[in-house]
């Protein structure tokens, strides 16, 4: 939860007490990427109209406003036409600055994509002007918490805050908003961090920033120097998006301590109307995951829960890149709850989500790590004959009793097969897999490996006599040379060795 904050009267018309502000009236040094934060007595019911705004105290201009009548975004499917496909030019992540809402319009394409509509609440995230569908106003309990358009506010600036009567309600009617006079009225800090080996990110402002994005966006693309972002605990409910970072750690308190979630999926911030996303390199990114690494190499995440707060199509979490390993972080999503692109080490890690629980075309090495779903595919797996698929080592794969789930499909949604689709269990336990292993595997070609495979309750060999005949058991004294291969994560991930218990450098 959202650490405690200093307490103000924001009075109205009767003169009574409304809520605890943050951050509070008069406070100084106080973080650009700063959330609005209102603490009441009760839950407020947040209304269908209004305005919020912030000011520049010395010029009296608003710097950032919020219109509470534009809906935040979709709520269900859209339909695409033939036209929809994927872009046969590889989208381009070249940049010399990173565009911001301060700079360019929410909803400016990008790549082969036609502009996003302002039907909805927009923010740029990242620099992907394409923008997000978003919350203004998260009511959680008694806490209601204002999301600014990203990247408005300044260092050096004061600024003070003017919310509509209507935009937050009580049921006795004693909050009417807050006006000038009320003077909710705070002070940034005078200049940005120095660029240093850690940067600390604190969601009651105790840190360089505010949120794990307003950290991100201060790296520059492309270092060379690794920049470690320690996230202090807390409860970061904010949607994540950033590419072309290299060489940062984003390290939480531990998986029940540090959470970063946001609410979205496929229908809320869907692909655009006529290019696809997802399917091979160079694609137009996807924006329907709570945390995204897009056109990332050399990050490395641990000690925390990343998850979506929606179902449907919902990653937790969606990497593109090259060289991600995550350590002890706990994955919650939906369908596609992992999509994984590149080369990707996780060690230690726990993952829940729907079916198809793990999508992608990149090459995914496990070790020791948990996967659990609520029946249904563990995966759908994508890779190319370039490059590995999914290898899991000493790892679990569960259902809840009552469901059956299984390993994964390797067809389409239209019938197709990705022929060299690759899903190797080693050394593995699961309960609840169906007798057949996998759902459906495309071609023969494909790698749907398997070698001592357990129950996770008794501890016994599982029963393989009825498994897919395109699968095939690896044995000790037949395939001695390939079983250690895929123990390796460096046969698997193209040469990398990540730090890791099983090969003894972590």
């Amino acid at each position: 939860m959202i650490a405690a904050v200093p307490f103000i009267m924001a009075c109205n018309q009767t003169g009574q007490v409304n809520a605890t502000l943050f951050p509070a009236s008069g406070s100084e040094n106080v973080n650009p990427d700063t959330h609005l934060v209102l603490t009441f007595s009760e839950t407020p019911v947040l209304g269908d109209s209004g305005m919020i705004r912030v000011y520049d105290a010395v010029t009296d201009q608003v710097v950032d406003s919020l219109d509470l009548s534009i809906p935040s975004g979709p709520t269900e499917s859209r339909t695409y036409g033939p036209e929809c496909d994927y872009t046969k030019v590889p989208y381009d992540y070249t940049r010399t600055v990173m565009p911001t809402n301060k700079d360019t319009r929410p909803g400016t394409p990008s790549g082969t994509a036609e502009p996003t509509p302002p039907v909805y609440q927009l923010t740029i995230i990242g620099g992907f002007t394409d923008a997000f569908h978003f919350y203004p106003v998260i009511v959680r309990d008694s806490i209601a918490t204002i999301y600014l358009h990203n990247n408005m506010l300044e260092y050096g600036h004061t600024y003070y805050v003017t919310i509509d009567n209507g935009v937050l309600n009580l049921v006795d009617g004693s909050f009417q908003g807050v006006t000038k006079e009320d003077e909710w009225i705070f002070t940034t800090k005078s200049d940005m961090p120095e660029l240093s080996d850690t940067l600390i990110v604190d969601v009651a402002g105790k840190g360089d920033f505010n949120t794990v994005q307003g950290a991100l966006d201060f790296i520059p693309d492309f270092n060379e120097q690794q920049t470690v972002i320690l996230v202090n605990p807390g409860d970061y409910e904010e949607l994540v998006y950033t590419r072309n970072k290299w060489n940062v750690k984003i390290k939480g308190a531990g998986m029940t301590d540090t959470k970063v979630h946001y609410a979205n999926n496929e229908v809320f911030n869907p692909h655009p109307l006529t290019v696809k996303t997802n399917e091979w390199p160079g694609t137009f990114p996807s924006r329907r995951a709570a945390f995204m690494l897009d056109n990332c190499k050399d990050i490395v995440i641990e000690d925390m829960t990343i998850a979506t707060d929606l179902k449907g199509q919902a990653e937790g979490l969606l990497i593109n890149g090259e060289r991600i390993a995550l350590y002890r972080v706990h994955i919650i999503g939906s369908g596609d709850a992992l999509q994984a692109n590149g080369t990707i080490y996780m060690e230690s890690c726990e993952l829940d989500g729907g079916g198809d629980t793990i999508l992608g075309r990149g090459s995914l090495f496990a070790y020791k790590s948990n996967f659990r779903n609520g029946g249904g595919p563990f995966s759908w797996v994508r890779n190319t004959a370039g490059n590995h698929g999914n290898v899991f080592v000493e790892c679990t794969f569960s259902t809840e009793d009552g469901k059956q789930a299984d390993y994964g499909r390797t067809k389409s949604n239209h019938g197709s097969a990705y022929p060299d689709a690759e899903f190797v269990l080693i050394d593995c336990k699961v309960k609840n897999i169906i007798p057949e292993g996998w759902s459906s595997i495309g071609a023969k070609t494909a790698k749907m490996y398997e070698y001592n495979t357990c129950d996770m309750v008794t501890g016994n060999p599982v029963d393989v006599s009825k498994r897919h005949p395109y699968s095939r058991q690896l044995t000790k004294d037949k395939d001695t040379e390939l079983i250690n291969n895929y123990r390796n994560p460096a046969f698997v991930l193209k040469g990398w060795v990540p730090d890791s218990c099983i090969n003894g450098t972590k």
